[in-house]
């Protein structure tokens, strides 16, 4: 994942920091008011009372079992979204011998305009093809999510009953490290499981990837009570089966992804690029100077002969 990925992810992060943490106010008296709790808080605080009553009143599974409900609304699209991701990869890796060739004149460009004329050709690459530049990396789970981080959020932050549950000796109204790293892990397993099946230069372009998620989850959960922390521990752990389906599904989409550039083939340079010395700059096409040199003792020899036969 290269730099222009990950500024298009910090502001999403950040973003969701303001919304869970904002919104919410106190009275002098400390009673909590606003939109996100007078709407979204309250009712969730009602719903997971209710839950957690029918299931032996327990806080901690009426948690787990609205994220499952969650995660199932949410299948079909995320994987939606990863069947498209993994389209993506599969022509991404099509066009790498091109893309090589381009970053590599980029960086053997002698002026911005030989700089801008390769990033431009390089943009073409990629919209020729319908090749997505974030690899079809998509915001929209998150986005549905976001309301749903706010309103467990506000609940389990500012009820006194919710508050004071407790989850296997874990108190869901405060900070829990275990979570924090048991989220970390997870969705680190998560990434790295995302990995497999790729070809070396796509692992290498999505390694930091296997960070930045992570950190960012765990992130979140350390800044938030232990409640919402189990909500993405659990939600990890339906990431990593997702990850799993696609990984059984990646077979026939490669195979979907052949048969259609068979028929209808990648837009790609008529010119097969040339191959590029380790300091940038492209191998000459003509002999080596030692070639010439047999070449040219092999001419007079020939040409002696022919003397000596007349």
């Amino acid at each position: 994942m290269n730099k222009k990925k990950i500024s298009k992810l910090l502001p999403l992060f950040l973003l969701l920091v303001v919304f869970l943490s904002g919104c919410v106010r106190r009275t002098s008296s400390g009673k909590p008011y606003g939109w996100i709790y007078d709407n979204l808080a309250i009712p969730t605080q009602h719903l997971l009372m209710w839950l957690a009553q029918q299931l032996g009143n327990n806080l901690g599974w009426a948690i787990i079992l609205i994220t499952f409900i969650v995660r199932l609304i949410l299948m079909p699209v995320m994987l939606n979204q990863s069947r498209k991701s993994t389209i993506q990869q599969e022509k991404m890796a099509v066009i790498q011998p091109y893309m090589k060739d381009i970053q590599a004149r980029t960086k053997a460009a002698q002026s911005q305009e030989e700089q801008v004329a390769a990033n431009q050709e390089l943009m073409a690459l990629y919209k020729d093809n319908n090749i997505s530049m974030t690899g079809g990396i998509g915001c929209l789970p998150l986005l549905i999510q976001m309301p749903i981080f706010a309103a467990l959020y506000a609940a389990i932050q500012y009820s006194p009953e919710l508050s004071s549950s407790y989850f296997y000796g874990i108190n869901l109204g405060q900070r829990s490290f275990a979570l924090v790293a048991l989220t970390f892990v997870i969705y680190a397993l998560q990434g790295y499981m995302s990995l497999i099946g790729l070809s070396p230069e796509q692992k290498k372009q999505m390694q930091s990837m296997l960070l930045i998620s992570p950190i960012m989850t765990a992130g979140i959960t350390y800044i938030s009570p232990a409640g919402l922390g189990l909500y993405f521990f659990v939600g990890g752990i339906f990431a990593c089966l997702q990850t799993l389906m696609i990984l059984f599904m990646r077979p026939r989409i490669k195979k979907q992804v052949a048969a259609d550039i068979k028929e209808h083939p990648l837009k790609v340079p008529a010119k097969k690029p040339r191959p590029v010395t380790p300091t940038g700059t492209e191998k000459e096409s003509q002999p080596s100077t030692q070639q010439e040199e047999i070449h040219q003792k092999n001419r007079q020899r020939n040409a002696g002969k022919q003397q000596h036969r007349k």
